[in-house]
């Protein structure tokens, strides 16, 4: 049986236009701030909702329920989350594999912490685990802070050091050491929460 075709409509992004293959697409939306895109099974359809705008498109379908789609997720990679209950509260992170969600690591609960400062370490853990395993996978956050912190090989979280989160602090030390020794080679993503859903290694907390 032949793969269905798709065509995917880009209204905001470095060349707007509708396009035959998501790799098209992609190159188009990929880091453009607030990109607006969407898929459609025909030709006509697409036509229609470029033809109509975004805004307009959006506010026609803003009664239908809402589904979740998969398009464009790299699922040969490990998705990486946090969780903490107060800012600062206990702290957990971990990283898993995205397609089954099984888990790769599990660190925590760690007192006094916060969610950026566990996204940024399991970020550098993801990283560094891929890097021991020999892995050039991709590897997903949800936390656009995380990833910022990492290309600046520094975790700038205003959190103080204390008694209590002591140990916390000496990940990060490592982790910041770590990332001024060793290359970034391997895909960091952003997973799309508005689009796919949770990310894989969410908590299931909020």
């Amino acid at each position: 049986m032949g793969k269905s075709s798709k065509f995917y409509v880009v209204w905001e992004g470095y060349e707007p236009g509708i396009y035959t293959s998501w790799q098209d697409c992609k190159l188009k939306i990929q880091n453009y701030p607030n990109a607006k895109y969407k898929s459609f099974a025909s030709l006509p359809e697409a036509k229609d909702a470029y033809t109509t705008g975004f805004f307009n498109y959006k506010k026609q379908q803003k009664q239908a329920p809402k589904l979740l789609s998969t398009e464009g997720i790299e699922w040969n990679s490990i998705a990486v989350d946090a969780a903490s209950s107060g800012n600062p509260g206990k702290m957990e992170y971990r990283g898993v594999v995205t397609k089954t969600k099984q888990v790769l690591f599990n660190m925590g609960p760690f007192p006094n912490g916060t969610n950026n400062i566990g996204e940024f370490l399991a970020l550098v853990h993801g990283l560094a685990f891929l890097k021991s395993k020999k892995s050039d996978l991709p590897i997903y956050t949800d936390s656009k802070i995380a990833m910022s912190w990492i290309r600046q090989k520094k975790c700038k979280t205003k959190l103080k050091p204390n008694s209590k989160n002591a140990e916390l602090f000496e990940l990060v030390k490592r982790a910041e050491v770590w990332l001024t020794k060793n290359s970034i080679n391997r895909p960091v993503l952003k997973w799309e929460t508005k689009s796919w859903g949770e990310i894989p290694a969410d908590f299931g907390r909020k």
